[in-house]
């Protein structure tokens, strides 16, 4: 099945959030390249990649939210009593998902380093842009709170599946 229905979430959906997770579990690997100024395997292999794995986290969260916004009706139905706190909970999240990359970017071409993901250049080296390279500061400090929100969903996945046993984590796996 591709599409959502009331009873799970469909391929689409399923692919583009363990597929995402996988992306954002190795772009917070970028966390390693604080230990030791990245003299280590993370930091020489994976932190390489940064820019251009958040590249792709850019487009594939774009492509996610317009995907989701075409399933919304045909989702597994939330409990009423917490149906607004998990609708802030994903809002969050997915506001996390779209800064970071955005961000990141603003980073690149405010310090004027220009934008290359995947080797192709998408804005030449120039002159840096204060505004931006202030906005992209945050970046950092986004980091950091997009992590918590990943545990924290993480941890209410597992308190579903594990204390609750209502099955919410079975409509994504």
């Amino acid at each position: 099945m591709i599409h959502d229905s009331k009873e799970r979430y469909g391929g689409i959906s399923r692919i583009f959030h363990w597929g995402m997770a996988l992306l954002i579990g190795w772009q917070l690997l970028k966390f390693f390249d604080r230990i030791a100024d990245g003299e280590h395997w993370v930091g020489q292999t994976l932190v390489p990649w940064h820019v251009s794995i958040g590249s792709l986290l850019l487009l594939l969260v774009v492509l996610r939210i317009i995907w989701a916004a075409r399933q919304r009706n045909d989702r597994p139905p939330q409990n009423p009593a917490t149906a607004r706190l998990v609708a802030i909970g994903h809002f969050l999240l997915y506001a996390g998902m779209v800064l970071m990359p955005v961000t990141g970017v603003m980073t690149m071409l405010g310090n004027g380093y220009g934008w290359t993901p995947f080797g192709v250049q998408l804005a030449a080296r120039g002159d840096g842009i204060p505004w931006m390279a202030s906005l992209g500061s945050l970046h950092s400090p986004i980091a950091w709170l997009l992590l918590i929100m990943i545990v924290g969903h993480v941890c209410i996945a597992l308190a579903h599946h594990f204390v609750k046993k209502d099955g919410v984590l079975r409509r994504m796996v």
